[in-house]
């Protein structure tokens, strides 16, 4: 698998072997965010073979934005200590790799990962509470999520000439896969065409409402341990290849420009291939974060999959479906798999990668998968996080 000549890295000794969702839907009324994670939490344990005292390290995130249990209350709860707590913002791949550090660094051997979303969502007849952002820098110009991301999707357009039939096909093909994803929120409401999302109102120019995620509520968890350990638990090890986090300023606190932040995410995937030894043409899968159908555009470009401003032409003629070169967000993504707030989705593009690796993703799985790309965050969120994983430890 290293073929480019890079070293043995810290990361490589560490492995992901538990990786659960719970059931994912518009409400979980009978839920608050606490007792999501704790389902997820019970479902991990499970599906790895694990009791609670097989975990010396926590990580939690719960509730919108992060709010709700801290690591050391989930420590508490589960009855588990002295423990390493982990204290990642906004979890997901960002609590990954925290994580996967501690472990290589000796401080523990095996840690949860868990995020659950309940009842944050009650004011329905406004947008997501993590969309629209309460601080003075934005609040008063109506600088809601949508809007940040179109800023930088029409700045590409007028660039590079992206026509919003790219964007389309884009949201098309993710909105497809969750189709046909029985356990997706928005399972058998399709199937979608480009004409579908380009006929759907328009929300922030050059945003249809199908070209933007949903929300929906649910839990999830991970477990990482050490290379060494994988071996004693049900599922088989997802090794960790490589992976490195870029970031530009506190999240949706400031208006994105194209010129700060449009190829945010390169250096952090310029550095995920060269600890995995590899380089985009490698990868089997992209599990990227698409928050809205340009980011997907833009992370192939900023990834270095194709050239600048190519991005639109290379997504289309299949090159993203099931049965394409790179196919995207198998589980349906944020669009129509589940976008359970601001943490647990940012865990879900982690956990599909690794079901893809364990070839657990049923009609939606990919044929011989062996190397997957996870991202987190986008342009209009000033941060992008990258992650690389395999069935084979490097």
């Amino acid at each position: 698998m290293v073929r480019h000549g890079a070293s043995k890295h810290p990361l490589h000794d560490v492995a992901i072997v538990g990786a659960w969702n719970t059931r994912q839907a518009l409400r979980l009324d009978e839920h608050t965010s606490e007792s999501i994670t704790l389902e997820a939490i019970r479902g991990v344990l499970d599906d790895a073979g694990m009791t609670p005292s097989d975990i010396d390290g926590i990580s939690a995130a719960s509730g919108s934005r992060g709010a709700g249990m801290s690591s050391g209350h989930l420590a508490y709860l589960m009855g588990i200590g002295p423990a390493w707590t982990g204290n990642a913002a906004g979890g997901g791949i960002n609590a990954v790799l925290e994580a996967a550090q501690a472990i290589a660094a000796g401080e523990c051997h095996t840690v949860l990962i868990a995020a659950g979303s309940a009842g944050v969502y009650t004011e329905r007849a406004s947008t997501a509470p993590w969309t629209r952002p309460g601080n003075e820098f934005v609040v008063c110009w109506g600088l809601f999520t949508a809007a940040e991301f179109a800023l930088i999707a029409r700045r590409h357009m007028h660039l590079y000439g992206t026509r919003p039939e790219h964007l389309a096909t884009v949201a098309a093909t993710i909105r497809n896969n969750g189709h046909i994803n029985p356990d997706a929120v928005y399972t058998g409401r399709g199937p979608f065409t480009p004409a579908d999302i380009l006929e759907s109102r328009m929300v922030t120019d050059p945003f249809h409402l199908l070209d933007c995620a949903m929300t929906s509520e649910g839990g999830c968890a991970l477990v990482l341990t050490t290379a060494e350990r994988a071996g004693n638990f049900k599922r088989p090890p997802a090794y960790i290849l490589g992976g490195a986090r870029d970031t530009f300023g506190p999240a949706y606190h400031f208006p994105p420009t194209w010129d700060l932040t449009g190829w945010v995410g390169r250096e952090a995937a310029r550095k995920s291939f060269s600890m995995a030894g590899i380089g985009p043409e490698d990868v089997d899968v992209c599990e990227f974060y698409d928050p809205f159908s340009f980011e997907i555009i833009r992370q192939f470009e900023a990834f270095g999959f194709c050239g600048e401003g190519e991005g639109g032409d290379f997504i289309m003629n299949g090159t993203i479906e099931l049965g394409g070169r790179y196919p995207i967000c198998t589980d349906g993504g944020l669009m129509s798999f589940s976008h359970g707030g601001a943490t647990v989705q940012l865990v879900q593009r982690v956990i599909t990668g690794v079901h893809q690796l364990w070839g657990q993703s049923g009609n939606r799985q990919v044929p011989d998968a062996k190397i997957v790309m996870c991202t987190n965050g986008g342009a209009g969120a000033l941060f992008t996080h990258v992650l690389l994983l395999g069935k084979e430890r490097p």
